[in-house]
């Protein structure tokens, strides 16, 4: 989920600490909690700081190992030390149980998005990935406010967020019923299709769609139950004559970035005076009739690679000046 959904989450969950006696009869251990509860729905995210470096760094590890389970194991230790040093009369044992869950509902969250998560790690490198709820959903950041206001106007904040989150509860299983119906037709009207990606979008009954079969890329939107495609093309092998020059890009780190995170794309070679552009295009996005999340690298006629960028891009014009600053 997004930075906001996180936070909204960690105060509910401090809200609903309030039904644990010992949270609700000790001023330090409340307090310690509920800051501890905020910390906790953020601290899988501290990855993020990696897109300071660089587009290909951050797409490699974020949520990977600060989303596995030794990590959602850690954080709870660390942010209850921290709160022991602040809060030192406060009860421990507690603060670490509502940091836990604080930490254990971002990770979980996490799963049902198209973007997923490594929660498995160490045990699988995998990305869990349901693509049931969008990365920001109106629908779950909206009732969380609604929950704020009803607290602040001075409803119980246990029994509040408790209803609040069987709600949630209730609309994560109609999210998947729709998704499943979706599948169900695509799989009606492609018979042979070999791998489907269906993404939440803003609007509740609009989805991204994405379908392969052994020839095609279908992409298009599944509006309720009818499934409109705007863009198939083939599905073609890299040239076998050509495939020093793929052997060539495949090891630098934004080809290897985004192939790693991308499970449907296509690729589009181009030899051009003296360089050779191979681009990598990600079928999940398509926008207005474009495909903003790319990989390009561009090499000399010795295989050498002049530059390459990963990212998002929402015109060429851009993506051509991004390639034109880089290092070589």
């Amino acid at each position: 989920m997004d930075t906001g959904t996180h936070i909204v989450m960690g105060i509910a969950l401090g809200g609903i600490s309030t039904l644990d006696p010992v949270v609700a009869n000790s001023a330090p251990t409340g307090t310690a909690v509920l800051i501890a509860a905020i910390l906790g729905s953020q601290a899988p995210d501290i990855d993020t700081v990696l897109k300071l470096k660089n587009n290909a760094t951050y797409l490699k590890h974020h949520r990977g190992i600060t989303h596995s389970i030794p990590a959602v194991l850690l954080w709870p230790i660390a942010i209850t030390v921290a709160m022991m040093l602040f809060f030192p009369e406060a009860n421990w044992f507690h603060i670490w149980i509502w940091t836990f869950l604080a930490v254990f509902l971002h990770v979980f969250v996490d799963i049902f998005n198209a973007y997923g998560t490594q929660a498995l790690r160490p045990f699988s490198s995998k990305w869990v990935a349901l693509g049931w709820i969008n990365t920001f959903d109106p629908f779950i950041f909206g009732i969380h406010i609604v929950g704020f206001i009803l607290w602040f106007l001075g409803a119980h904040p246990g029994y509040t967020f408790l209803a609040i989150y069987g709600i949630i509860v209730a609309y994560y299983v109609l999210r998947f019923i729709s998704q499943r119906n979706i599948r169900r037709t695509i799989e009606k009207r492609f018979p042979e299709v070999t791998n489907v990606i269906i993404a939440p979008t803003l609007r509740y009954y609009q989805w991204r769609v994405a379908i392969m079969d052994h020839d095609h890329f279908y992409v298009g939107r599944a509006f309720k139950d009818e499934l409109i495609i705007f863009d198939q093309f083939e599905r073609l092998p890299f040239p076998e004559e050509k495939e020093h020059v793929l052997s060539a890009v495949q090891d630098d780190p934004n080809v290897s970035a985004f192939l790693n995170f991308s499970p449907s794309y296509r690729w589009e070679m181009e030899e051009e005076g003296d360089k050779i552009e191979i681009r990598f295009i990600d079928l999940r996005y398509r926008k207005d009739g474009h495909y903003p999340f790319v990989a390009i690298v561009h090499l000399d006629w010795d295989l050498n690679i002049i530059s390459s960028f990963t990212g998002w891009v929402y015109s060429e014009e851009k993506l051509q000046k991004k390639l034109e600053i880089l290092p070589d």
